[in-house]
C-alpha cells in the first residue's frame, strides 16, 4: 500500500470516529502518522529533476506569489502591476509556468510571481500542482487570489493544499522548543497551562517518530496540530492576502459582506476598482520599511532610502 493509499485509510478512520474529549488522543495519533506519510511524499531528491518552468531566480527586496484556481485573474493582476505581459485568456491553464514581473512601490522592488492555477488534489501532484504549491513556498507573501463570482468555498479548498504542503497561513509558529538527544530519554515541561496536550501523547507521538531522547519546552497554550508541526519540521510560515476580483459582477450586499473578512481585500482589476487599496496593503503584509539615511552634520538624504524589514537591525 503506498503513502496515498494510507492517508486516505487513516483519513476515513478519523472521519468514522466521533470527536470529544475522549478520542482527542487517538485522533491527535492519527493525525501524526498523516503528518508523517505527507512528509515522506514532500521530500525531494536531490538528484530528482526540477519542475521545468518553476526555477526562478529571486529578484528585489520581496517576493509575492499569486496562486489561485484558474481563470481568477492572476495574470491580469500582474500585466496591470507590472510591465510583465502574462497570457491573458477566459481558457482555464492558460499560464502554464512560473511568470516573474518587477512591481516598483514607495522604492522598493517587488517581485510578483504569477503561478499556474491549480485544482483540487494540487498538494498530490495533480495539474502540475505539487510544483506550484512548493514555489509558493519561497515567496514572503501569499496572495491567494479569488473569484467573486463562485462558490466560497474555493478558499478553504486552496488553503488545505497549501496546508498539505507544509505552508501555515497567517500564523505564528508556535512557541515549542524542541530539541532531539543522543540520551536522557524525553523531557517534557510545559511553562503554560495546556488545554489539549499533555506529557502521554507527547511521549507517544516522540516514539511513534522513533524518537525516544528529547527535550520538549512549550512556552503556551497550543494545539496537537501546533506540536506536530514542530516534531515534523520544514512547516512555512506566510503571510496572506485574499484578494476577491470581479467585484463588478456581484451585489454592494455581497462585497460588503466578503470586504468584512479578516485579511481580505475585495477589487475589479478590469474596472480598476480599489487596486491602490490593493497595492497598499501588500506592502503592508510585507513589513517593509523605507530607511533614510543621514550623515553628520548634515540633511538627510531623501533621494534614495534602504528597503528593511520591520524590526531589522
Amino acid at each position: 500500500m503506498g503513502a496515498l493509499e494510507k492517508i486516505a485509510e487513516i483519513e476515513r478512520e478519523m472521519a468514522r470516529t466521533q470527536k470529544n474529549k475522549a478520542t482527542e488522543y487517538h485522533l491527535g495519533l492519527l493525525k501524526g502518522k498523516i503528518a508523517r506519510l505527507r512528509a515522506e511524499l514532500l521530500e525531494v531528491k536531490s538528484s530528482g529533476p526540477k519542475g521545468e518552468g518553476f526555477d526562478v531566480k529571486r529578484s528585489g527586496d520581496a517576493r509575492v506569489a499569486l496562486i489561485g484556481f484558474p481563470s481568477v485573474g492572476k495574470s491580469t493582476l500582474l500585466s496591470t502591476m507590472t510591465e510583465t505581459e502574462s497570457a491573458v485568456s477566459s481558457v482555464d491553464f492558460t499560464t502554464l509556468a512560473a511568470t516573474p514581473g518587477r512591481w516598483e512601490y514607495n522604492g522598493a522592488i517587488i517581485q510578483l510571481l504569477d503561478l499556474p492555477g491549480i485544482l483540487e488534489g494540487a498538494s498530490q501532484g495533480i495539474g502540475r500542482g505539487k510544483q506550484v504549491v512548493s514555489t509558493a513556498r519561497t515567496a514572503d507573501l501569499i496572495v491567494m487570489m479569488l473569484d467573486a463570482t463562485k462558490s466560497h468555498l474555493q478558499r478553504p479548498l486552496l488553503e488545505k493544499e497549501l496546508e498539505t504542503v507544509g505552508i501555515r497561513l497567517n500564523k505564528p509558529p508556535p512557541n515549542i522548543y524542541f530539541k532531539v538527544k543522543t540520551g536522557g530519554g524525553i523531557s517534557y515541561n510545559a511553562i503554560a497551562k495546556q488545554s489539549v496536550l499533555n506529557e502521554k501523547f507527547v511521549y507517544n507521538l516522540l516514539h511513534q517518530y522513533r524518537i525516544f531522547n528529547a527535550e520538549v519546552l512549550v512556552r503556551e497554550d497550543v494545539t496537537i496540530d501546533d506540536f506536530i508541526d514542530v516534531v515534523v519540521g520544514g512547516r512555512i510560515h506566510l503571510p496572506c492576502l485574499y484578494v476577491y476580483n470581479k467585484i463588478d459582477a456581484i451585489t454592494i450586499e455581497e462585497i460588503d459582506k466578503i470586504a468584512r473578512e479578516d485579511h481580505t481585500v475585495v477589487v475589479s482589476i478590469e474596472k480598476d476598482l480599489n487596486m491602490d487599496t490593493l497595492k497598499h496593503t501588500i506592502w503592508e503584509y510585507l513589513n517593509l520599511l523605507r530607511v533614510y539615511t543621514k550623515r553628520h552634520g548634515e540633511f538627510p538624504d531623501f533621494s534614495e532610502g534602504l528597503i528593511l524589514r520591520t524590526g531589522a537591525t
